[in-house]
């Protein structure tokens, strides 16, 4: 199609503003879906998206839309996710765009991933529509919201398109305005093929399946192709577009957005933001690509039969394929044996990726308690970077330890300012600006150690404002902390999978509550177990978890009490033994204890 009627674009918002029921009108009102076909949240292809209500993975759809003036015009939609955990997802999709729908609910106006995702858009040099979503329900205040993108984004209160899309009112008026207002791709069609690969998934009989956008050339069935950054050479198998069924088209021209399979199994060969180009005659430079992903949380991943170890690998391999934010690498633990030290995002993000390997590579897996990167400046001048509370050097060989900490922007009803004034100062945070959104919103800026936040601030923050408080986050720099690894001891043992690091103030309190919960969760033996917490020699915390004592003196029916005291003062000694050499007995969720020790 002529690129001057082809328009390609993404719908950008904060979580459950509507996103994905926005796509789910679209593509009904152009007819890309039949009634009978249609469902809700069409483009949220997992069972992990439809149980939680939230978008998962960017998904890109094309449709045809036949405008007021006559003329049939092609439209590529990308759904993304709206959690702050899923934002480079966001950064990536935006890269195959060239303008962007902002959507913002009109009863909870502007929240913090609304302002992170509008810059975002703005910084990639997109055109933004600004849409006010869910007008029609009861507490909808769209002319106020209206006003807040305004602040935000320049122009007037007429430039913003008001929809509900749940009914479909206003859909119609804003495919014009993406008629009218987004620009057309603008490839050079006779140069040479360059084109970005924006995603990819694998597929178990196809292998990997790369969804591309074409931005000069012309991409063909047959054609012999280049991956400039990997340097290979693959032939063009299959070329199509999604409608959101694969509909094989054969070819892609300059503007064009689809998919690709070339029959490579190997996942390691083509990757998220390389750029494709014919073998013959090659572009002389490539596409921009992404920035690697900075993980924030780092978690232990191990399965819980030790021979599953390698089809662990082998999930995390397909896994990152269609998630390329994730890092891994191999570690050992004393206590859970072979496993992956895996960077997440988030602890969302953490949270999916192993509901994932669980559901769709069918493993059973035991998660160690997230910690951040930290930096350990060593006595001699070098630094050590920290993953995970094992690779902690010992207090004699540290001269300091380094925490990250992040830009912090919270959204909240004026009310509840002091609450989160509070809740954030408890977490060692550092009050930056605060600017009126309006007379009843106020954005907080803050900076704030990265180890307070992965754990249980956005749930506090939840509670306390009564779910209207949003909040974002970004990366800013390391800070020198007092920070302590406080290890958790059973039976005498150092069980590495519950140690961790955190700040000298907050030891005692979380050696307390680790110890108390551990009790609750480990089964009684044979003998007495003693749980303690230690900061390096010293212990802060103790518990015991009671033995089993089996009556051995059933079987006496009288006679001399001397009789029965020989009995038990053989158990006794036995106990002692088995003290000495017997293994504790831990179950699998209590070492994920450390999570929900703050539910309590």
């Amino acid at each position: 199609m002529d690129q001057s009627r082809i328009r390609n674009f993404s719908i950008i918002a904060h979580i459950d503003h509507g996103k994905s029921t926005l796509a789910d009108r679209l593509l009904e009102r152009t007819g890309a879906i039949s009634e009978r076909d249609m469902r809700e949240q069409l483009l949220d292809e997992m069972d992990l998206e439809r149980e939680r209500g939230i978008t998962i993975k960017a998904n890109a759809v094309r449709i045809d839309y036949q405008s007021g003036n006559g003329l049939p015009y092609e439209f590529n939609i990308i759904d993304t996710p709206g959690h702050v955990d899923f934002s480079y997802e966001v950064s990536r999709s935006l890269e195959a765009c060239e303008g962007a729908l902002l959507l913002v609910d009109a009863s909870q106006g502007v929240e913090a991933q609304t302002l992170a995702n509008a810059y975002l858009a703005i910084e990639s040099g997109l055109e933004v529509i600004p849409v006010v979503n869910k007008i029609d329900l009861p507490a909808a205040d769209p002319d106020r919201v209206a006003g807040e993108l305004v602040s935000i984004l320049g122009g007037s209160k007429e430039d913003v398109v008001w929809v509900s899309a749940k009914s479909g009112k206003g859909i119609d008026e804003l495919l014009d305005v993406v008629v009218k207002q987004l620009p057309e791709p603008g490839g050079d069609l006779d140069g040479p093929l360059r084109a970005l690969v924006f995603d990819s998934y694998y597929d178990t009989y196809r292998g990997v399946v790369a969804l591309v956008r074409v931005v000069d050339g012309v991409l063909a069935e047959g054609d012999r192709v280049r991956l400039m950054a990997r340097d290979a050479d693959l032939e063009a198998d299959e070329i199509g577009v999604r409608r959101p069924a694969m509909e094989r088209t054969k070819r892609l021209e300059a503007g064009e957005v689809g998919y690709l399979i070339t029959g490579v199994k190997d996942i390691d060969v083509i990757r998220v933001g390389d750029t494709i180009t014919h073998a013959g005659t090659p572009a002389e430079t490539a596409l921009a690509g992404y920035a690697e992903p900075k993980p924030m949380v780092y978690s232990g991943l191990f399965p819980t039969d030790g021979d599953d170890f390698e089809r662990l690998r082998e999930a995390l391999d397909k896994l990152r394929l269609n998630d390329s934010s994730l890092l891994y690498q191999a570690e050992t633990s004393r206590a859970l044996g072979f496993g992956f030290r895996v960077g997440f995002l988030g602890l969302l993000h953490m949270e999916i990726v192993r509901e994932r390997l669980e559901r769709e590579y069918d493993l059973d897996l035991v998660a160690t308690a997230p910690s951040v990167e930290f930096r350990a400046n060593l006595a001699d001048g070098s630094t050590s970077i920290v993953h995970s509370p094992q690779d902690l050097p010992e207090p004699g060989m540290l001269h300091s330890i380094e925490e990250p900490y992040v830009k912090v922007m919270i959204i909240t009803p004026s009310e509840y300012i002091g609450t989160v004034m509070e809740l954030v100062q408890s977490k060692r945070g550092e009050m930056g600006e605060m600017n009126y959104l309006s007379t009843e919103r106020v954005e907080l800026h803050y900076l704030m150690p990265l180890a307070e936040i992965v754990f249980d601030f956005f749930d506090l923050l939840k509670s306390r404002t009564r779910g209207y408080a949003s909040l974002d986050y970004e990366p800013d720099d390391y800070r020198p902390s007092d920070l302590v690894r406080v290890d958790i001891l059973l039976n005498s043992e150092s069980v590495d999978a519950f140690s961790t690091i955190v700040h000298k103030d907050t030891a005692y309190t979380y050696g307390r509550a680790m110890v108390h919960k551990l009790r609750e969760l480990i089964p009684r033996q044979l003998f007495d177990v003693p749980i303690q917490a230690a900061i390096g020699s010293r212990i802060i915390a103790r518990e015991t978890v009671k033995a089993k004592r089996k009556d051995v003196t059933a079987k006496c029916y009288g006679g001399d009490i001397t009789r029965k005291r020989k009995l038990l003062e053989r158990q006794k000694e036995g106990k002692k033994r088995m003290k000495m050499v017997g293994s504790v007995e831990v179950p699998p969720e209590a070492f994920v204890a450390a999570l929900r020790i703050s539910e309590d």
